[in-house]
């Protein structure tokens, strides 16, 4: 069954967001993440714009797609939002290195549906 309209929507606004975040990492190291204000300040507001978008989508669809990690992206948002004053860069930028390429195709895969 693909996802619902409601669904879909969220679902591309994270695929949107992942695929900023990647390419604005892309050729980036961890040191440029420490030194590029700008950078980090992107990363950081593509990461709460995926959480958020996960936390708009319906149970349905986070019971059909256990792949994707529901719980950890809302929590991911939540504690960037409102622990803005002590963001952990390096768990930003495992989360965009590492998770962030498994979730886009993740979605992809949702989405082809």
């Amino acid at each position: 069954m693909p996802p619902s309209e409601k669904d879909r929507v969220r679902l591309h606004h994270m695929m949107d967001a992942c695929r900023k975040a990647l390419f604005f990492a892309s050729d980036k190291t961890r040191e440029d993440l420490e030194n590029d204000e700008l950078l980090a300040l992107a990363l950081v507001r593509l990461l709460e714009v995926i959480g958020e978008a996960s936390k708009g989508t319906s149970e349905e669809l986070r019971a059909r797609c256990p792949m994707i990690k529901w719980r950890a992206l809302a929590g991911t948002r939540d504690r960037l939002i409102h622990g803005y004053f002590d963001v952990d860069l390096d768990i930003v930028w495992k989360i965009v290195s590492v998770d962030l390429p498994q979730l886009a195709d993740a979605l992809a895969d949702v989405l082809k549906q």
